[in-house]
C-alpha cells in the first residue's frame, strides 16, 4: 500500500517533532529506519515507529530530505538563549529551509522569485525565475480609465452612404479606455541554458493586446465603440548579464514582429506590418528600487500601394521607441516612453505614466491606480496622422 501526502503540510508536524526529542536524539544510540524506505511510504511509516524515539526521528529526517526540492540548504540548528525572568533554560532550534513556494507541492514560485531581478522575473531570462511554458501573463497593463482628449478623427463614409441620408456620429472627448494584453512563453532554453538557477534561458513569447475606445457617453449614439486596435505580436528574447558602468546591467537582447489592425475594412481599415529590434538594461537602487530603460527600432514590411491603409504611418507613429522605468518603491512606478520619427520633418509622441498601488495592498495584488498623459501621434491607429492629447485615469492590473 502506498500512502502519498503533502510535503509542506506535513512540515510543522516534523518541526515539532524535531524539536522535541532533539535533545534525546543527541545522547540516544542511533537506530537505523525501518527496512522501508520513508520517501516512498510517506511520513505514516515514521508515525507507525512506536518506542522507539531516535529511530522515528531518523525515520522522519530521512523522509523530510526525500521530499525537499534539487539544490535545496540542509537544515541548520541554533540555540534560543535562556531566559532567567521565566526559568526557560537554552533550548535548540531546528531552522528548516526557506523553501520559494507558491503551492503546497513545493514548485518554486519562479518569476515572482523576489531574490531576481525586475527585468529577469517578467521575461524569465533565468532558469530561476521559469514559469514554464504556456502559462498566461500579463504584457501591458490591462487597463479601465476615463480618457480626455482635444479630439480625434471621425470616421469617413463613402459618396453612396452620404447620400442615403447618414448623418455623421456626433462625438464627445470623453471617452473610455479599455485595454487588455497578455502573453504565454511557447518555447524555452532553445540556443542558451544551464543547470543552475543563474543559467540564463533564452525563450520564444506571443502576445496580443487590444485597445478600444468606448464612446460611453453619447447614448444617442448608441454609445459605440469609436476604435478597437488589434496587436498580436512574437517576440524571441536571449538574455545577457553584462555589466556596465554605473552599476547598470544589460539584460536582454530581442527580435519581434508584429501586426497592428483596427479590424475594419475600406476606407476605415487602418494595418501595418513590423519586424523590430529591443535591447533593455536595468540598475539596482535597493530591495524594492530599481531603474530599467529599454530600447526598440523597427522596420515596416512593405505594402503595395493599393494596399496600403495608412501611407508613411511610421512618419507619424514614428521608427523607434525609448521606455525608462522608475521603480520607486513597491507601490510606485514611474514610466516615460518617447517614440521619434528618425526623420527630418521630427514627429512621434510621449507618454507618462504612473501607477500607483492602492495602500490597502501595495504588495500582494497586481491593482493599481493608472494616470497617463500622451502627446503625440498613434494613440490610434485611427488617429495615427492627427496630433492629440489625452489624458487617462483609471485602473489597472500590472503582471501578475
Amino acid at each position: 500500500m502506498t500512502f502519498k501526502t503533502s510535503s509542506l503540510n506535513s512540515l510543522p508536524l516534523l518541526a515539532g517533532l524535531l524539536a522535541g526529542g532533539l535533545t534525546q536524539a543527541q545522547t540516544a544510540p542511533a537506530v537505523a529506519p525501518p527496512a522501508s524506505r520513508p520517501s516512498s511510504l510517506g511520513w505514516q511509516a515514521c508515525q507507525a515507529i512506536k518506542g522507539n524515539d531516535a529511530g522515528q526521528l531518523a525515520c522522519y529526517q530521512q523522509w523530510a530530505q526525500s521530499q525537499l526540492p534539487a539544490n535545496t540548504p540542509p537544515a541548520s540548528i541554533t540555540t534560543a538563549p535562556a531566559d532567567p525572568a521565566t526559568g526557560q533554560p537554552e533550548t535548540p532550534i531546528l531552522l528548516l529551509p526557506a523553501l520559494n513556494t507558491d503551492a503546497p507541492d513545493g514548485k518554486p514560485i519562479g518569476c515572482r522569485n523576489t531574490q531576481y531581478s525586475e527585468l529577469s522575473r517578467f521575461w524569465e531570462l533565468q532558469r530561476g525565475t521559469d514559469c514554464d511554458t504556456f502559462s498566461i501573463r500579463g504584457y501591458r497593463p490591462i487597463s479601465l480609465a476615463l480618457a480626455l482628449t482635444n479630439g480625434s478623427n471621425t470616421p469617413q463614409v463613402d459618396e453612396a452612404v452620404r447620400n442615403a441620408g447618414f448623418k455623421p456620429q456626433t462625438l464627445k472627448n470623453a471617452e473610455t479606455k479599455i485595454q487588455l494584453s497578455v502573453r504565454t512563453k511557447v518555447a524555452k532554453g532553445l540556443l542558451k541554458s544551464g543547470d543552475a538557477d543563474e543559467s540564463d534561458q533564452d525563450s520564444l513569447w506571443f502576445g496580443y493586446t487590444q485597445q478600444s475606445y468606448w464612446q460611453l457617453f453619447t447614448p444617442g449614439e448608441s454609445r459605440p465603440f469609436r476604435t478597437t486596435d488589434h496587436e498580436p505580436e512574437v517576440i524571441y528574447i536571449y538574455p545577457h548579464q553584462v555589466a556596465l558602468p554605473g552599476g547598470w546591467q544589460y539584460r536582454l537582447s530581442g527580435l519581434g514582429l508584429v501586426h497592428q489592425s483596427n479590424g475594419q475594412s475600406n476606407l476605415l481599415s487602418r494595418s501595418w506590418n513590423r519586424v523590430y529590434l529591443m535591447g533593455a538594461l536595468e540598475k539596482t537602487l535597493g530591495p524594492e528600487s530599481s531603474l530599467r530603460v529599454q530600447g526598440r527600432v523597427w522596420d515596416r514590411l512593405r505594402e503595395s500601394s493599393g494596399n496600403d491603409d495608412n501611407p508613411g504611418i511610421e512618419n507619424f507613429i514614428g521608427r523607434a521607441e525609448l521606455n525608462a522605468t522608475w521603480q520607486i518603491n513597491k507601490a510606485n512606478t514611474l514610466g516615460v516612453t518617447l517614440r521619434h520619427s528618425l526623420h527630418s520633418q521630427a514627429r512621434g509622441s510621449t507618454r507618462i505614466d504612473w501607477l500607483m498601488a492602492p495602500a490597502a495592498s501595495p504588495t500582494y495584488t497586481g491593482l493599481r491606480y493608472h494616470v497617463q498623459l500622451f502627446s503625440g501621434y498613434g494613440d490610434s491607429l485611427l488617429d495615427y496622422n492627427r496630433r492629440r492629447n489625452v489624458l487617462s485615469l483609471g485602473l489597472s492590473l500590472v503582471d501578475w
